[in-house]
C-alpha cells in the first residue's frame, strides 16, 4: 500500500500511472454505540485493505465529512449536504487527473448517493476516467446495526461501547423511506438506530470486509475506460 499524503511530488512523478483512491465517508451519528466516524471508517478500511499489494494504487486521506442530512436530529452530526459534496468530488477528480490516470471514490455512506455517482458521470463527461465503489453487503442492515457494528468490532473493538447496544427500529428500509423523508432518522428511530446491533461479532465483521475487499479488487481488476463508472 502507498499512502498519497506521505510520498513526496518528486516520488510520484514518471514512476508510471497511477490510481487515486479516495475513501468518502461521512460524520454522524451511529447510535449509542459506535463513533460518527463509523462510515469513514469503514470506507478507509476498505480502501486501505484493497490497495495494500499495489504501489500504483494511492490511497488518499479520506473525505470525511458527507450529505448527512437525515441524521441532523442527533447531536456530533456535521454535514457539508449534497451540493458542496459533488463540487469537492468533482474538484478533487479534477486535480487528480491532471497527474494521475485513474481516480476511484470508495464510498462509505449510503446517504452520499446520488451525488458520488453523478460528480463521477461529470468527471466522465470531461473525459476523465473515474469511477466509484460503494461499500455495502448483501442483505446488510440499514444504519448502525448487525452490520456496521460487526465490521467496527472487527476494525477497532475499543471504539465500540458494548454496554450501550440497543436494537433500534428493523422495518425493512424500503418501509421507512416514507418517514425518513418527512423527518429524517429520527423520525423513524429515537436512538438513531435502524437494526439490531445485538450478537455483532469481530468474525462476522472481518468475514463482511472480506466480501466488501475482493469485491473491490475483482471490479477493480476489470476495470475499462470505458465502464460506465460504477465499480459495484
Amino acid at each position: 500500500m502507498t499512502r498519497l499524503g506521505e510520498r513526496t511530488w518528486t516520488e510520484l512523478e514518471g514512476h508510471g500511472q497511477y490510481t487515486v483512491v479516495v475513501p468518502v465517508g461521512a460524520l454522524e451519528q451511529h447510535g449509542p454505540h459506535l463513533p460518527l466516524d463509523t462510515d469513514a471508517r469503514i470506507a478507509a478500511a476498505v480502501a486501505r485493505r484493497a490497495t495494500h499489494d499495489d504501489p500504483m494504487l494511492l490511497l488518499a486521506p479520506p473525505v470525511a465529512y458527507g450529505a448527512s442530512g437525515e441524521h441532523q436530529g442527533f447531536p456530533g452530526t456535521l454535514s457539508i449536504g449534497h451540493e458542496a459534496l459533488r463540487t469537492v468530488l468533482v474538484e478533487l477528480g479534477r486535480s487528480a487527473t491532471e497527474w494521475a490516470t485513474r481516480l476511484l471514490f470508495v464510498n462509505g455512506h449510503g446517504g452520499n448517493l446520488p451525488t458520488v455517482p453523478d460528480a463521477v458521470a461529470q468527471l466522465r463527461r470531461e473525459g476523465r476516467d473515474v469511477a466509484w465503489f460503494g461499500c455495502a453487503v448483501p442483505n446488510g442492515d440499514a444504519h448502525a446495526g448487525h452490520t456496521e457494528t460487526s465490521i467496527l468490532l472487527a476494525l477497532d473493538p475499543d471504539v465500540v461501547r458494548l454496554d450501550s447496544v440497543e436494537v433500534g427500529n428493523t422495518t425493512p428500509l424500503r418501509e421507512l423511506l416514507s418517514v425518513l423523508t418527512r423527518g429524517g432518522v429520527a423520525a423513524a428511530s429515537p436512538n438513531g438506530v435502524l437494526g439490531d446491533p445485538r450478537g455483532s461479532t469481530a468474525d462476522e465483521g472481518e468475514f463482511l470486509l472480506g466480501l466488501m475487499v475482493g469485491e473491490l479488487r475483482d471490479r477493480a481488476a476489470r476495470w475499462k475506460p470505458d465502464d460506465r463508472g460504477r465499480l459495484g
